[in-house]
Formats: structure tokens, sequence, C-alpha cells
């Protein structure tokens, strides 16, 4: 028989989930950051956004990279929810959800899958729309800053990323939603991150706990501030 995979086991399952979280974590703060700029410096924005859409690196390198974070994150979790639920209904015939575990720890997938959806609809919003502007317009990747733009207006993401939220109250719901998703996502999954690489030390477990509701509240938080700034027209100018 062969040599079992560091997956095979329930530890290293765990393990390997709390390293794509913490992958993941550090991406959103980064997302976060790139994203406050449109609200207080658009032209920085336009500028980051310029710089990532036609940087090698980022695209060819990075932008796969997290999508293989999040891929394994999303596919390793939904492994765990199976295993956890058939572990349960089999060894624990006594078991009562509620007296053992929060709602949130017993309902991750759910909060998961609706991440999941605002992802694709995310992609839909803004990476297949990067992907017909570069390579499927008329001006194509050479003029891509001014794609439909006036040049004395700046690049046009600043402007495209207003129009997408301008006046559609449907899509900033569905925002505002996913993000109350992902904050309840958050709360569970920060602490439990850490918990899964060994920080179990009663002395880092009140300082874990803490940053980790600051974390699951003011990411989520701002990100709903983002949505509905852009949605009601606002300016920091």
């Amino acid at each position: 028989m062969g040599k079992a995979s560091f997956l095979d086991s329930s530890i290293g399952r765990k393990f390997a989930m709390a390293l794509s979280a913490f992958f993941l974590l550090f991406f959103l703060l980064q997302h976060l950051t790139i994203n406050m700029m449109s609200v207080i410096h658009p032209e920085t924005f336009n500028d980051v956004s310029h710089f990532m859409g036609n940087n090698f690196v980022v695209q060819a390198i990075l932008q796969p990279i997290l999508l293989a974070g999040v891929l394994f994150h999303f596919i390793l979790g939904f492994i765990l929810e199976i295993k956890n639920r058939g572990s349960r209904d089999s060894k624990y015939a006594a078991y009562k959800g509620s007296a053992n575990a929060s709602w949130m720890s017993r309902n991750m997938i759910i909060s998961g899958i609706v991440i999941l959806l605002f992802l694709l609809l995310h992609l839909y919003d803004f990476w297949l729309h990067e992907i017909l502007v570069k390579y499927f317009s008329e001006n194509g990747a050479e003029n891509i800053q001014y794609v439909n733009r006036d040049p004395s207006l700046g690049m046009r993401y600043y402007p495209e990323l207003r129009e997408k939220f301008d006046g559609d109250i449907i899509r900033m719901i569905l925002y505002v939603l996913s993000f109350l998703f992902l904050g309840l996502h958050l709360n569970h999954g920060f602490q439990s991150a850490f918990q899964s690489v060994g920080a179990r030390n009663p002395k880092y477990l009140g300082l874990i706990k803490s940053l980790g509701k600051v974390y699951s509240i003011a990411v989520p938080l701002l990100f709903t501030y983002i949505a509905i700034h852009h949605y009601l027209g606002l300016t920091w100018h």
C-alpha cells in the first residue's frame, strides 16, 4: 500500500484548511485596502487597478494562485463538512448540536455557499468584464485604460465601478447580505483556523478571540460601506 497522504487524516485536513484560511484572510485585507481607495482617493484606485490588471506577475502568477487557494478552501470545506456530519451521525447518536457548538460553527457550510455564490456574482461583475474589455473590445489591450472613456476623466476603473452600483438597489442588497454572511463565517473561522494550527494556549486564546471579533466585524462592515457609498454616489471630495 502507498503512503497515506497528509490530507487523508482529519488533523491534516484541518491544518490545510487553516493555512488556506490564513491565505484568504490576508487577501481580504489586501482587497479591502484597494477598494477603500475607491472611496478615499479614486485616482489611486485607478492607478492600482491599472497596475494589477496589466502586470504580468499579478495576472499570470498571483491571480491563478489566488483562484487555486479559493477553490481549495471551499472544496476542502465541503469535504470536512460531509465527513463531520457522517461522524456525528454514526458515532454520536445522542449528539445535541445546540448544546455542544454554536449555530455558526454547525452551519459554516451555509455561509460558505452564500459566499461562494457571491464570488460568482463578483467575478461576473468585474473579472468577466475586465476580460471582455481587454480581449474582445474594439480598442483592445493597447488602449485598455481609456476604453469607451474620455481620457480627461482618468482611467476607466473608477467610473465603471460607480456605474456598476449606481441606482442598482438589487446589486447593492445582494452585496450587503453577502458581507453579512461573510462576517458570520469569519467570526467562527478566524478562531478555528488558529486552533487548527495548535494555537490553544489559554494565554493567547483571549487575544485571538478578540482579534477575530474585530476582523469579522470591521472587514465586512467596511466592504458594506463601500457598496452603499457607490450606490448612493457619495464622494469624499
